[in-house]
């Protein structure tokens, strides 16, 4: 089983900044993506960004430019810095993270989400 703890939500001003990490643990043997969504209540879970296991990103055009993904292996932890933030990116944020345990099964886990709220 895998546990994923997210961390470092919180209010801001636009334009302002924060880095969201996320941690993960358990029998995992290799992580091959990791990434983050976002969602606001009455609409679907959307990507933010992601990243595979050669380095490889892929952002949401809302965010290419000012969302900066990025991973340490040895730690199992993603992180997501977001730069000149706007109200729009008011959201809760989750952690999703997809693998392999050592028992040769698969895993794809998600976090409990952390709030970003964007305002003056």
């Amino acid at each position: 089983q895998v546990q994923l703890v997210e961390s470092g939500g919180g209010l801001v001003q636009p334009g302002g900044s924060l880095r969201l990490s996320c941690v993960a643990s358990g029998s995992i043997f290799s992580i091959n993506v990791m990434g983050w969504y976002r969602q606001v209540p009455g609409a679907e879970r959307d990507l933010v960004a992601i990243i595979i296991t050669n380095g490889n990103t892929n952002y949401a055009d809302s965010v290419k430019g000012r969302f900066t993904i990025s991973r340490d292996n040895a730690k199992n932890t993603v992180y997501l810095e977001m730069n000149n933030l706007k109200p729009e990116d008011t959201a809760v944020y989750y952690c999703n993270i997809g693998g392999r345990l050592w028992t040769t099964r698969n895993f794809d886990a998600w976090g409990r989400g952390t709030q970003v709220t964007v305002s003056s």
